[in-house]
């Protein structure tokens, strides 16, 4: 059995390990597990594809009737090129201020989930709670869709689950979805001296830039558009361009890093069809002329729009539990898109501020996770009265 521990000290256990995406989970997935040890607490180590992390599932219960998924990633940001006024890695206590990589984004969320489970546990609960502890969030939500695809075969059709990304406790009801590109060109290197030995990688480069401006320019002027959102219409950008190796060197590579945020009713991935079209058309032209150029592109990142919840029982329910308004749009993405996707209610609400995630000396506040602990006190209440 679990020794139960306060929410800080839980916290301060998840912050201690740098869990990274992109790389092995299993410390911070033992960690996990290690707050979950109690009588009637069923849980379920759901490996990914890459074979080094895994995704936990957790049931506190009648297993076989609906009920609401807590759900929130395991991973961080990296603290690279950043400057902290404390390790980042070892929770820092300053009166109401818990500073340290994660505590907002969203390990604030899941210690109040793990502080829970003996409460919820304890409970005469007529339907479940259900925990989901995902991987690889931070680079493009790639973990949690391996989970979704698994629930049938692991609970009843769920009512709604609960992203406890940083809203300041505000139910969050809908959010633009994203598709992230990289798209790499090659030439031919020579002497800067005489550009027709070699073929310049940055200036097709270049002419994809135009084309991704003139994309980001039409979506402004020409939508569609949804007023709910700031911008009120789709967009893209390129966001990071290498290329080249000196002055004096044509360059043989370069890089464009993309991405496109999509409306809900858009999918993200229809916004970038030109792109690849211009790839493929590059590609046949450098091969008809014999011109020693190519072009590729990978999809990095990927997830869908949060439309508006239509479950308007779940919305009130939600703005009760957590005794504030709803939020009808927020500009960053989340996981809930996914779970949208496979027929699940969905609403974002958590402890925190987005603009403290990814930053250095991130925090988050004692009342800030007391505030979630309440709505999750409740909402263990409403299910032990649900029929």
């Amino acid at each position: 059995m679990a020794t139960r521990m306060s929410v800080q000290q839980i916290l301060a256990d998840l912050v201690a390990i740098p869990s990274l995406p992109a790389t092995p989970n299993a410390v911070v997935t033992d960690c996990l597990r290690s707050h979950l040890q109690y009588a009637g607490v069923e849980v379920t180590v759901l490996p990914g594809p890459e074979g080094d992390r895994a995704n936990l599932f957790v049931t506190i219960g009648p297993r076989d009737r609906s009920g609401y998924i807590l759900s929130g990633h395991s991973d961080v940001v990296s603290v690279d090129n950043q400057v902290w006024a404390t390790d980042p890695f070892r929770l820092a206590v300053d009166g109401e201020k818990l500073t340290g990589r994660g505590t907002t984004d969203m390990k604030g969320f899941l210690a109040c989930m793990l502080a829970m489970v003996p409460e919820f546990a304890a409970m005469p609960l007529r339907r479940p709670v259900h925990l989901a502890f995902s991987y690889d969030e931070e680079i493009g939500c790639r973990g949690v869709g391996h989970m979704i695809a698994r629930l049938p075969e692991l609970c009843a059709s769920p009512l709604g689950a609960i992203i406890g990304e940083p809203s300041g406790m505000r139910p969050v009801l809908s959010h633009k979805g994203k598709q992230a590109l990289e798209l790499r060109f090659i030439g031919k290197a020579g002497h800067s001296s005489n550009p027709a030995l070699g073929e310049n990688a940055i200036y097709a480069a270049a002419d994809m830039l135009v084309h991704i401006r003139g994309m980001a320019d039409s979506m402004e002027r020409d939508g569609p558009f949804d007023e709910r959102f700031t911008p009120a219409h789709s967009t893209c950008q390129a966001g990071v361009v290498r290329g080249g190796a000196a002055v004096n060197i044509i360059p043989d590579n370069a890089e464009i890093q993309y991405e496109a945020r999509a409306i809900p009713g858009i999918d993200p991935r229809s916004l970038s069809v030109s792109i690849i079209e211009r790839i493929e058309a590059l590609n046949a032209e450098a091969k008809a002329s014999g011109r020693n150029l190519a072009a590729s592109w990978r999809e990095t990142s990927s997830y869908p729009a949060l439309p508006p919840c239509e479950d308007h029982g779940f919305v009130e329910l939600m703005e009760r539990l957590s005794g504030r308004p709803s939020v009808q749009a927020v500009s960053y993405g989340t996981e809930a898109g996914l779970y949208h996707q496979a027929g699940i209610p969905s609403i974002i609400c958590g402890p925190g501020d987005i603009g403290r995630a990814h930053g250095p000396d991130e925090f988050i506040l004692r009342s800030e996770l007391d505030d979630c602990l309440t709505m999750l006190r409740g909402l263990g209440a409403e299910l032990c009265r649900e029929a």
